[in-house]
């Protein structure tokens, strides 16, 4: 966080070239800013605030938090999901608060992927920002969403999945049509039966849930 304070100025020749100091959070007013789609997190304790010799303020204070978020898994595992950070501090109207990024996207992009797991699940693809006003009933709040971009990394599901389901199928094909006796084929079949019904429980703990449409692959 970056804002101004004009009342909290001073020349750094009169204070032996002192053109920084570092203060704890509750020493000067800052702006309270909430995480609407956070539903869980754990704040960090860095509560200081750095305040240069012009009123400029700035703050940093990583924390992680639990988001809820749409998922669409129609395409699973080739899937791209899309979720919102939304950010506001619903204490001031837009009148007196109106927040803004300092960076681009390309920017925030850039530094976030220096950040983010390269070896796991998710390959984050696209960062987009968008700033607005909210009208509520108690007035006009400013808001920053941003706007995270991740596409799943299908290999794990392919290996796990996709492979030896199409194994059960070529294998239940070559049974129907082969030359063995009816007995045999009734075997086989039995067979595939128990292997289907095994697959059909690790894809229930696999395949994620989705009140809306149900992955192409699990129907």
């Amino acid at each position: 966080q970056e804002w101004k304070n004009t009342f909290a100025t001073w020349d750094p020749q009169d204070f032996c070239n002192i053109s920084e100091v570092v203060l704890p959070m509750d020493t000067y007013w800052s702006p309270r800013i909430f995480i609407l789609e956070r539903v869980n997190g754990q704040n960090s304790n860095l509560d200081y605030l750095a305040i240069m010799h012009n009123g400029s303020f700035y703050s940093t204070q990583p924390f992680q938090a639990t988001l809820t978020c749409g998922l669409m898994i129609l395409k699973f595992p080739f899937d791209t999901q899309t979720c919102n950070l939304s950010i506001a501090c619903f204490l001031y109207p837009v009148t007196d608060l109106v927040m803004k990024t300092r960076r681009t996207p390309a920017e925030m992009m850039k530094d976030s992927q220096s950040y983010f797991l390269t070896d796991g699940e998710w390959k984050f693809t696209n960062l987009t920002i968008n700033e607005y006003i909210e009208e509520m009933d108690n007035g006009k709040f400013s808001v920053v969403t941003f706007m995270i971009s991740m596409k799943r990394r299908p290999t794990l599901y392919i290996l796990n999945l996709i492979l030896p389901t199409c194994a059960l199928y070529l294998l239940d094909m070559a049974v129907l049509f082969g030359p063995s006796s009816l007995e045999e084929k009734i075997n086989f079949q039995i067979a595939i039966i128990l292997g289907s019904s095994m697959l059909a429980v690790i894809l229930n703990n696999i395949l994620p849930t989705s009140s809306n449409k149900p992955p192409i692959i699990g129907t």
